[in-house]
């Protein structure tokens, strides 16, 4: 995040908050920020920042939203996943409903130069009406997988997602950890669309190797947008278009991408902040909506139905889906 303000030229980098001291004076030192502060709120009241980047565990956002809220803060970019299941969702979209603040969520592969490219082809028409999207992320559905949900939104915009049928396995990744990111460490999505797209997304270790051999989790995400006249591919590190029979792809450094991807990411903020028509593509209302897709996939493969975006979420479903997969591991 702090590295792609050397590319943002409408912002600078004035205050950072953490209430571990020898990490706020590192990071501060590192980056040249005088303002240091072991209290957020103090920081929105001394500071006065017009943009506050949000990179904490899911289980304070609430807290965080509504003390910039009160505090006259005008923006905030928030670290991913958005929440950790039904109540903090319905908490958060609450807060939404009448909430002035500018909030978009840090899904920075969205601004990619790479994908802004694909992107603009699919919307353009360039393979023709979608018709399918194959997505992954080896990482499960906390971690990376509101990336990659995130990028099936990005290639099927403006499309309301109609059903949901999941399926889950694996409890390690929902045992409980300081970074709050709750989820089985396997997860499939079946997704259906009110334009008629359907797609299929796969978090964790049941989802295809990017890199062959590479053990790394992190380095696996992908998506794959079909269409009648062809398809467009995105990986972290490769992409490829096929339009009419034409082949073209290449290869992609990754770092670059993403600091280029936060950048620009963050002008949009600012573009929404000086014109309120100019709404970031990343805004809070879109990150609940795929949210919903998270919480129904869940709800999906504790009942072994399909399920409805849109209807309320169940409670405590972390801690039911944690009881539920532990039973099936036991046999």
């Amino acid at each position: 995040h702090a590295e792609a303000y050397a590319h943002i030229k409408r912002g600078r980098l004035v205050a950072v908050s953490s209430r571990q001291p020898g990490k706020l004076n590192a990071f501060a030192d590192r980056f040249g920020v005088a303002g240091r502060f072991t209290d957020y709120r103090e920081m929105f009241a001394q500071a006065k920042p017009d943009l506050v980047h949000v990179n904490t565990p899911p289980n304070v956002r609430l807290e965080i939203f509504q003390a910039a809220a009160e505090a006259g803060v005008p923006a905030l970019i928030v670290e991913k996943p958005l929440a950790i299941q039904g109540e903090d969702y319905l908490a958060i979209a609450d807060f939404a409903s009448d909430a002035r603040i500018k909030i978009a969520i840090n899904h920075q592969l969205h601004f990619h130069p790479r994908r802004q490219v694909l992107q603009k082809l699919v919307a353009e028409g360039a393979i023709g009406p979608v018709r399918f999207i194959d997505a992954s992320a080896r990482m499960n559905m906390a971690y990376q997988g509101t990336h990659t949900l995130q990028a099936i939104a990005a290639f099927n915009p403006d499309a309301t997602p109609t059903s949901v049928f999941g399926q889950a396995a694996g409890v390690e990744g929902l045992r409980d950890t300081p970074r709050k990111h709750f989820a089985p460490d396997e997860s499939l999505s079946a997704l259906t669309f009110d334009n008629g797209v359907s797609a299929l997304l796969r978090c964790g270790t049941n989802a295809p190797y990017v890199l062959a051999g590479d053990e790394r989790v992190n380095v696996h995400k992908r998506i794959t947008v079909y269409g009648e006249r062809g398809h467009v591919a995105w990986t972290m590190w490769s992409w490829q278009t096929l339009i009419d029979g034409h082949v073209e792809g290449g290869a992609h450094d990754y770092a670059a991408e993403d600091v280029l991807g936060q950048a620009a990411m963050t002008e949009a903020m600012f573009d929404w902040l000086e014109d309120d028509r100019a709404v970031h593509p990343l805004h809070l209302q879109a990150a609940l909506q795929d949210f919903d897709i998270v919480l129904k996939t869940y709800m999906s493969a504790l009942h072994h139905r399909v399920e409805q975006p849109g209807s309320p979420p169940e409670p405590d479903l972390i801690n039911k889906l944690r009881t539920a997969l532990k039973q099936m591991e036991r046999g």
